[in-house]
């Protein structure tokens, strides 16, 4: 009798053992894949219409060099910018911005999330860094 009970330890235990293992492994695909889905959302947010073609490599240089540069690219060229690429630029500017001026960046969030409708590509975006900047 104790040989069986034993026998059905060790298979309870393998068992749970598995399980544990196949829940492991489902958490650990989905993550993954909610990383690679996160990865191509902001893949597309930077592919947007809206930013003409000549604009790409100052962009790029603007936001390497800091927040500053940004907002100094953002006075001269933000004009030329059309959403919702243009929310999206802004977006990565109040980030950058947070860190030294946090009134300006709660100020050009606002407006960003004023002007972007539920509608939008860029509004999960917003939604997501609205906690930040409330």
């Amino acid at each position: 009798m104790t040989k069986v009970i034993a026998i059905l330890i060790v298979i309870a235990v393998l068992f749970v053992g598995w399980q544990m293992f196949v829940y492991w492994d489902k958490v650990s695909h989905e993550e993954e894949t909610h990383r690679q889905e996160t990865a191509a959302a902001a893949a597309q947010l930077q592919n947007l219409p809206g930013l003409p073609q000549y604009l790409e490599a100052s962009l790029a240089t603007a936001k390497s060099q800091g927040d500053r540069a940004f907002g100094v690219w953002l006075k001269n060229y933000g004009h030329l910018v059309l959403d919702p690429r243009k929310a999206v630029i802004e977006l990565d500017y109040c980030q950058l911005l947070m860190r030294n001026n946090p009134a300006e960046a709660r100020r050009i969030f606002a407006t960003v999330k004023d002007r972007t409708a539920p509608s939008s590509p860029v509004w999960p975006r917003v939604k997501e860094m609205e906690k930040s900047f409330q």
